[in-house]
């Protein structure tokens, strides 16, 4: 894939599949120690060992839809090209956790892409999911989470239109502090 917001987009998807109620997404650049973390955590169902055992292979995947499970394994490929690593935990009835590790600077490393348009096409599925949000840039931090902002709206959901425009708007103006300095 061409951007990390890709692979990120494909990891909320599954949390989507595995009924998950509440995702935390975090990502971390650390210029100074060269290091881009990017973790996902879910509460979905979650997998045993053996199904866990298992994601690695391009071709398992627990999906009706299609016949291959490319996502987590090109997610790890490119980590790995990237002198990082992803690694995954998962129990049985409490989500699942996956971790991407790449050297920031690396040459292969792709860029993070669409940041915006992954959160709205995950935000705005049909199944309200609520995000707790955080990307950190050396200390700096834009964070959101839509459990407060549902709150705020009470009965106006994230698809109505004004709402969906204020929030496309919020992400790109968090996402750009992050990259102003001093």
């Amino acid at each position: 894939m061409l951007e990390l917001s890709l692979h990120i987009l494909d990891v909320l998807e599954n949390a989507i599949e595995a009924g998950a109620t509440r995702v935390e997404l975090r990502i971390d650049e650390d210029l100074e120690a060269d290091r881009l973390a990017i973790e996902i955590i879910d509460n979905g169902k979650g997998m045993d060992e053996e199904t866990l055992s298992r994601v690695p292979d391009p071709f398992f995947t627990t999906r009706k839809t299609r016949h291959v499970g490319l996502g987590l394994p090109l997610f790890a490929a490119a980590a790995e090209r990237c002198n990082g690593e992803l690694h995954i935990e998962s129990q049985v009835g409490q989500g699942t956790r996956v971790v991407a590790a790449f050297q920031h600077s690396h040459i292969d490393r792709a860029p993070l892409g669409d940041i915006k348009d992954t959160l709205l096409a995950f935000l705005l599925t049909e199944r309200p999911i609520d995000l707790h949000y955080v990307h950190r840039v050396d200390g700096r931090a834009f964070e959101f989470d839509t459990a407060e902002l549902r709150a705020e709206l009470g009965d106006v959901p994230l698809t109505h239109p004004a709402v969906r425009r204020w929030l496309g708007e919020f992400i790109v103006e968090g996402e750009g502090e992050l990259r102003v300095t001093s």
